[in-house]
């Protein structure tokens, strides 16, 4: 089971808002998710991004894959690179 750190979108029509989730790769994109990871809600001014980063880092840890606009919501609150210093200290050991 691949497993991807992706957006399932929910708010009415033209007010989009986004829970972030870790979800089998196969499932539909509002369909059934494993783990609630966080919320973006690109509407507001700025957009608003509340992620668990301990959930997050540790599905990534276990070999999840972010979508592109999962991976640059991480980028910009600096959880991918939490990951891989934490990825570097493993491998240097």
């Amino acid at each position: 089971m691949a497993v991807k750190l992706r957006l399932l979108r929910m708010g009415a029509k033209k007010r989009p808002f986004y829970r972030i989730v870790a979800a089998d790769s196969r499932t539909k994109r509002d369909g059934k998710y494993i783990e609630l990871i966080g919320t973006y809600n690109p509407i507001a001014t700025p957009a608003e991004v509340k992620i668990n980063e301990e959930v997050a880092l540790k599905w990534l840890n276990q070999g999840a894959i972010p979508t592109d606009t999962v991976k640059s919501l991480f980028r910009q609150n600096g959880i991918n690179e939490k990951f891989h210093l934490s990825k570097s200290k493993k491998e240097s050991k």
